[in-house]
Formats: C-alpha cells, sequence, structure tokens
C-alpha cells in the first residue's frame, strides 16, 4: 500500500462499504446469532467510518502542514483552535457540521463515541409506595434507543466519499 495519506481515507470507505454489506446480509438471515452479528457489523461500519472521517482530516491536515496533522481522533482536529492557527475551508466546513448536532458529521461522532461507553440500565423512577408489591411487566424494551439502521449508515458513508472527493478536487495543486 502506497503510504499516502488518501489511501488510509479510501481504505476505510470501502471497509465500510464491506461492513455495511454483511451487515445488509445479517439482516436478512435467521441465524441463532442474528443479533449478534447485527451489531458486530453496525459497529464495524461505524468504526470504519469514523475512520475515514480521521483520514479525511489527517489528509487536510498534512496538506495544510498542520502542527496537529498527526491527531489520533478527529474531534482534536476539529475545534475552532485549529481554525483559530490557520483559516483552511475544508477543515472549516467540518468544524461547523460537526458542531450542529443534528448534523450527519455530529451524529457519526457521537455514535462512535458511545461505542466506548460501558452498558447502563435503564432508569426506573421511584415508584408509589402505596402500589402493590407484585406487579405485571412487559419484557419487551420499549425505551431503548433505535439501532443505527443500515441506510443511515450508507448515507453517512456517501457523504463522507462525496466530501473526500471534493475536498481532493481542491486541495490538488496545479
Amino acid at each position: 500500500m502506497a503510504h499516502e495519506l488518501y489511501t488510509r481515507t479510501n481504505q476505510k470507505i470501502f471497509f465500510a462499504g464491506l461492513a455495511l454489506e454483511a451487515l445488509g446480509k445479517a439482516e436478512q438471515g435467521t441465524a441463532v446469532n442474528a443479533p449478534g452479528l447485527l451489531q458486530a457489523e453496525r459497529e464495524a461500519a461505524l468504526f470504519h467510518l469514523y475512520g475515514a472521517l480521521l483520514g479525511l482530516c489527517h489528509e487536510i491536515a498534512g496538506f495544510y502542514r498542520l502542527p496537529q496533522a498527526n491527531a489520533p481522533r478527529a474531534e482534536l482536529l476539529l475545534t475552532r483552535d485549529v481554525l483559530a492557527a490557520i483559516a483552511i475551508p475544508e477543515m472549516a466546513e467540518l468544524v461547523e457540521m460537526a458542531e450542529q448536532p443534528q448534523s450527519w458529521l455530529a451524529r457519526l461522532i457521537a455514535e462512535y463515541s458511545k461505542l466506548f461507553l460501558p452498558p447502563q440500565a435503564p432508569r426506573k423512577p421511584k415508584g408509589d409506595v402505596r402500589q402493590p408489591l407484585i406487579q405485571a411487566i412487559s419484557l419487551d424494551d420499549e425505551e431503548a434507543a433505535p439501532a443505527l439502521d443500515r441506510a443511515e449508515l450508507e448515507s453517512w458513508r456517501q457523504q463522507l466519499k462525496g466530501l473526500a472527493i471534493r475536498y481532493r478536487d481542491g486541495l490538488s495543486e496545479c
């Protein structure tokens, strides 16, 4: 593999595509371990999408020779402090998207960060002490947040791919 910065971004985008393909196959499967496969492939896709984002940040930072060009996390590059040192239009666009909580980029970063949190039991409000001690409960987890679906992850992948292509066109020296 060439040691150019763009190769890592391309590789991660490709790997995310492979994980999304496997996720699609796992969604169609009826195997006993289907829930585990779904979670594993979803997490793999998210891992590679974040890696592609980090790779894209490294490409931009390397092109402009930023001192933070070797940052191990995208969040370290997507800050106003980095922009204060040198105005970089590509990085400014990424920072702006990262700061908008509803943007696909902010959601990607947030979802990736959640991978490193320990599982948490849902909080239950204290009940009325006058209620009977034995209560009927539902075993369905109604409060769980919906998992990222394949279409949304694929959308993020296409967004990253489009940004990479657009930025590379602007970054290339004539």
